[in-house]
């Protein structure tokens, strides 16, 4: 670690030039700040992975801009800045996967529906069905059946193969893996998801939307979701041969 006399130096010289090099070296130099904010607001829903990476992304931006002239030590700077962008992140975070009101109140209104029906008929409706019987979208619909219900492992997904159950898509995403039986045990590490994860695997394995479809819904790109499904498959094989 450099000392913060030769440091200020590199940033005046970096100020001066440009020099991405030097930018770099201070980076690098600075980077426990970032790695010790992440490790502090891990753990309440979001990955270290992802919080150290919008950490380093503030570090990176506030080297580009720091005035070594001003009188501030960078660790006295850098350390409020980093701390306000990971709660803007945290908010942000929040906002996107927090359910409206109606979807709660709308919940126990599926749910009165969904028995009703079963009682007439010896199944449940179809998505479509209970979107015509309470005069709700069919996205409301769903919205308020994920917020009460778990995933079901045996809803298809449509794959290269046809419809299969989630449980089979892990099960023949690994060579190793016989079908996976334990349900329970699958559902306990679907609920250790954070909250998007959860979103994808809800979109993807129970409502059977292909990766496009999921992402429209998310505001993200197929690809993303496409990232997203390979993580969370891997996690979950990983959990579950443990």
């Amino acid at each position: 670690m450099i000392s913060n006399e030769k440091a200020n130096e590199l940033f005046r010289e970096y100020r001066r030039t440009g020099d991405k090099k030097i930018r770099n070296e201070l980076v690098e130099n600075y980077m426990y700040v970032a790695e010790i904010l992440a490790k502090k607001f891990a753990g309440r829903g979001v990955e270290y992975d992802d919080l150290l990476q919008v950490a380093s992304e503030a570090l990176i931006s506030g080297v580009e801009k720091f005035d070594p002239d001003l009188g501030n030590q960078f660790t006295t700077y850098i350390t409020p800045t980093i701390t306000g962008i990971i709660r803007n992140y945290f908010r942000d975070y929040s906002r996107s996967v927090r359910l409206p009101r109606k979807i709660y109140a709308l919940s126990a209104r599926v749910k009165s529906a969904i028995n009703d029906y079963y009682k007439e008929h010896g199944s449940k409706p179809t998505v479509k069905q209970l979107s015509e019987m309470l005069g709700e979208s069919e996205e409301y619909i769903i919205e308020a059946m994920e917020s009460k219900s778990p995933v079901s492992l045996d809803a298809p997904v449509k794959g290269s193969d046809g419809d299969v159950p989630l449980y089979e898509v892990i099960a023949d995403d690994a060579s190793s893996f016989e079908r996976f039986e334990d349900a329970d045990a699958l559902r306990t590490e679907i609920k250790k998801l954070d909250p998007t994860e959860q979103k994808v695997i809800s979109l993807r394995f129970m409502q059977g939307k292909s990766q496009a479809e999921t992402g429209k819904i998310l505001g993200v790109s197929q690809m993303f979701v496409s990232r997203a499904e390979r993580k969370i498959i891997g996690k979950l094989k990983e959990a579950l041969l443990k």
